[in-house]
């Protein structure tokens, strides 16, 4: 599975593409299977939205329990919001949030590294 992502360019906040739209609690998210045309198509068409997002791109999921986690450290940081205290997105709680706290690995989601290649 994945999910897409991107920073919202207004004021940089990590946001994850839902039926057309940009939402910000990765417990919202879009999933799009690995062999699924629509989340190529949900990228490219957010990568059409250059005044609205900055970079989007897929990440990978892993399952958690019976919820979706991104695979790497870093998208889990995106999606959790800062790591010193729990505050922003963690307080909301619920089983997404715990189980972004307990996924483990640090592998880079094929995305990300496609995004780094082309830079």
């Amino acid at each position: 599975m994945r999910a897409l992502t991107a920073n919202r360019l207004i004021d940089g906040e990590v946001v994850f593409w839902k039926d057309g739209a940009w939402v910000e609690r990765f417990a919202d998210a879009q999933l799009f299977a690995d062999d699924d045309a629509a989340g190529e198509a949900a990228e490219a068409h957010g990568k059409n939205q250059p005044t609205v997002v900055v970079e989007p791109y897929l990440v990978d999921l892993m399952e958690v329990g019976e919820v979706w986690a991104p695979v790497s450290y870093r998208e889990r940081i995106r999606a959790l919001g800062p790591t010193n205290l729990p505050h922003g997105k963690q307080v909301e709680g619920g089983a997404v949030i715990e189980a972004l706290r307990q996924a483990h690995g640090a592998a880079r989601s094929s995305g990300r590294v496609n995004l780094i290649k082309r830079k």
